[in-house]
């Protein structure tokens, strides 16, 4: 087991390095890549690379925090990532436990709330019991949410959706005439949330793998060739600061 690091130090870090401390992204969501990449370089096994990838989890929330984002979603494991070997598959999903038994309580400390998106139902019951205490024990924090993304698929999220519709409308809960996205919205594991202002993808691969698809319409992408074990909070400011240089225009002028 990792000696245990604080969570948060005495220190924060100077938001003044942000340009304009009136326009934070509300949301940001990550795609963390590059793990294997990290540790293959380095001549190490793979769950090297994820096990310095969840102290940088850390970091970035204690950044998100500090900077009075309000959500924080990772995509810490997707439906694709079964198809991997099933010794990284293990570690991947036993990493939740890892994070939250070293971390939790300084969560708690600084006022972090725990949330979860995905098809959670067919975790193992070692990752449901670790993030189900977490989330137990933070539902009454009102800080940042910090919403893991476990076992997700966007797709597979949309079509349980669309399936729910036609469920509630043969049963006469939902009218056709009344079903709109804002309505459709709420089907989504999402729901309640605010949809992403800012989408960061590290290790330099330019595509969403399948990560909130329907949540992303107008969010504004930032990519960095950065692999997600060296993602530092100067990385995460220099994104937060190129979001802040954007017009947002939602399709208008």
């Amino acid at each position: 087991m990792s000696m245990k690091l604080p969570f948060f130090n005495s220190k924060k870090m100077n938001t003044n390095e942000l340009s304009d401390m009136d326009n934070i992204p509300k949301h940001v969501a990550i795609i963390m890549d590059g793990n294997g990449r990290w540790a293959k370089k380095r001549g190490l096994p793979r769950i090297a690379g994820h096990k310095e990838g969840m102290d940088v989890v850390r970091q970035i929330a204690k950044a998100a925090s500090n900077c009075h984002i309000e959500i924080l979603t990772l995509y810490a494991f997707s439906t694709e990532n079964w198809r991997r070997p099933k010794s990284e598959v293990d570690y991947l999903l036993r990493l939740p436990k890892e994070f939250l038994h070293i971390y939790l309580p300084e969560l708690i400390e600084n006022n972090i709330k725990i949330e979860t998106i995905g098809n959670f139902d067919v975790l193992p019951d070692y990752t449901k019991e670790a993030v189900n205490y977490a989330k137990e024990k933070t539902k009454d924090n009102d800080g940042l949410i910090l919403n893991f993304a476990l076992n997700y698929g966007s797709r597979f999220e949309i079509l349980q959706a669309v399936k729910q519709v036609i469920t509630d409308m043969e049963n006469t809960e939902l009218s056709l005439d009344k079903l709109d996205e804002q309505l459709f919205s709420k089907y989504l594991y999402t729901t309640g949330l605010a949809e992403p202002d800012l989408l960061i993808r590290t290790s330099g691969e330019k595509r969403l793998s399948n990560f909130m698809l329907w949540q992303v319409a107008y969010s504004e992408f930032w990519f960095t060739d950065v692999l997600w074990p060296d993602f530092t909070e100067d990385t995460f400011i220099q994104a937060l600061n190129d979001y802040q240089q954007r017009k947002r225009r939602y399709g208008g002028v």
